[in-house]
């Protein structure tokens, strides 16, 4: 971790910069120590950013009763153990907190700004999650957290540092917020749009209700044992069908090796829609998108059911976005089935009923909506880029590749 490093850096491990201690948890038998004024902060709530409430609070008979303790203000929170990604991730807390044993709480001295620290963690998760016990759950320990190495530049530096980065998460959070606002802002017009409640200028015509199966054809998707997936032709997988509703060459990732008699059977073509057939939550099932260009050799994945089209009185697009309005998909979650996963088939989203308009109207729809999706892109490109440009800061920043100038000043 040193390779790299200026001069005026020091490697230290963190127990010598900061006080490193864990919490505890209250009886929950115990109804008294439950629903106080004291925020109580789990790791689940630790999420790389800044702690400002917490979900759920206790009294100060179960902050005596237990190992609980309060952390001030500007404390990190690292989460030690946890399901999934959690275990390794860091936010500072904006508020008065207790915390339970899974979060090393850590108050940094006069040698460390809180905020570089949160940025430093950050930038090391991979590495903290390394220093993890082995066992059955592979969890940190406040002794682990103490031995982590932290590069320790001049006081000055790591403020400008923190600073700098600070600026390039508020432009994160800015276009993260009008990400949220164009997405609401389009999930209205697609309620009022799909639904026929606002008609636009030109169609009168009355529409007509039918069945999914009247549209579309489907058919399940391909099963290849491991060995034959990471070359070949394209494939249709179910995370592009989640990121829908429009699937084009760049997005398909995949690559299976088939012979061309299953590139035959399980062909993907332009105006094929595609549903998710399986998925750990029922919300999840039945999403729709189409494939919006010609792919030599596409083919599709077992998770996902296509949807070819019967004919040319449904506009594919127009579909797709059906599938994400509220009548849709309530129809779609109750006839699924759910044992170990949830779980949607042809037959069930055949069954679904829906109001349609002209071909024209569905075509006019489509339009509209595609512009939305549109102003979407390319907000989302824009984040894309802003995430993987502080990326290159962090990784420049916090080893000293790059030096800033109130460094030279010190130094």
């Amino acid at each position: 971790m040193n390779g790299g490093l200026l001069t005026s850096w020091t490697v230290v491990p963190l127990g010598e910069l900061a006080r490193v201690y864990s919490g505890g948890t209250p009886s929950r038998s115990v109804p008294a120590y439950w629903g106080g004024g004291i925020p109580w902060v789990t790791t689940a709530e630790i999420d790389a950013g800044f702690i400002a409430s917490a979900r759920e609070t206790i009294t100060e008979a179960g902050l005596k009763a237990s190992a609980a303790r309060i952390a001030p203000p500007g404390t990190l929170l690292l989460a030690m153990y946890g399901q999934g990604k959690t275990r390794g991730k860091a936010a500072v807390l904006q508020i008065p907190a207790a915390m339970n044993q899974a979060c090393a709480a850590i108050e940094v001295g006069s040698r460390l700004d809180g905020r570089y620290l949160l940025y430093y963690l950050a930038s090391r998760y991979d590495e903290i999650r390394s220093m993890s016990n082995a066992g059955s759950q592979e969890n940190l320990s406040g002794e682990l957290v103490r031995r982590i190495p932290i590069a320790v530049p001049p006081i000055q530096t790591q403020r400008a540092i923190a600073a700098l980065l600070g600026d390039v998460d508020d432009l994160i959070a800015q276009l993260e917020r009008k990400i949220t606002k164009k997405q609401a802002i389009k999930q209205g017009v697609m309620q009022q749009l799909l639904t026929g409640r606002t008609r636009l200028p030109g169609f009168t015509e009355p529409w007509e209700e039918s069945c999914i199966g009247n549209f579309l054809e489907f058919k399940n998707g391909l099963n290849k044992a491991s060995q034959f997936f990471g070359s070949g032709t394209p494939i249709v997988n179910f995370m592009d069908v989640m990121n829908g509703p429009f699937i084009t060459a760049a997005d398909m990732k995949g690559r299976v090796t088939l012979t061309r008699d299953e590139i035959r059977r399980f062909s993907a073509r332009r105006g094929d829609l595609f549903f998710t057939r399986t998925s750990e939550t029922v919300d999840e099932v039945g999403t729709a998108a189409v494939l919006i260009e010609d792919i030599p050799d596409a083919t599709f994945s077992g998770f996902i059911l296509r949807g070819r089209p019967r004919s040319a009185v449904c506009d594919s697009r127009f579909i797709a976005h059906l599938f994400q309005i509220d009548s849709v998909r309530s129809q779609v979650t109750s006839a699924a089935s759910y044992t170990t996963r949830a779980l949607t088939n042809g037959r069930s989203l055949s069954r679904v009923v829906v109001q349609v308009p002209s071909l024209d109207e569905q075509r006019a729809i489509s339009s509209v909506l595609a512009g939305s999706e549109s102003e979407i892109s390319v907000l989302r490109e824009r984040l894309k880029k802003t995430l993987s440009i502080k990326q290159g800061m962090m990784q420049q920043l916090l080893t000293g590749g790059t030096r800033l100038p109130v460094e030279e000043s010190v130094v």
